[in-house]
């Protein structure tokens, strides 16, 4: 599996902004430079395990949040993942996946 990092520095980037942390703020937690942190967020420098596990540290998220986009310590993290997807469809399509669904439920019983 091949890592996109410019979606690991949009994620961390976007999880930043949403925890209300600026770049300095985020930067000196996991302590590396502004500088650095700015690059990672816009794909200019890849950051070492070490240093995105001090970026996930900082922010108490997992690495899968970053990596992958998933929160996996929540028990419904691929129904939100699930959801936004669905809302990108189009109601044609919302149909035809809920058609999908109740077939593979009415073939589990």
């Amino acid at each position: 599996m091949k890592i996109d990092y410019q979606l690991v520095g949009k994620r961390i980037a976007k999880i930043r902004h949403e925890k209300k942390l600026t770049q300095e703020n985020l930067a000196e937690k996991a302590g590396i430079t502004n500088n650095y942190l700015s690059n990672i967020e816009r794909n200019r420098s890849i950051p070492s395990l070490e240093t995105l596990m001090s970026i996930c540290t900082a922010l108490s998220v997992t690495p899968n949040e970053i990596l992958i986009g998933t929160d996996d310590t929540q028990t419904n993290y691929l129904t939100r993942d699930i959801c936004n997807l669905i809302e990108k469809c189009t109601p044609y399509e919302r149909k035809i996946i809920i058609s999908i669904i109740d077939i593979l439920i009415d073939n589990r019983q």
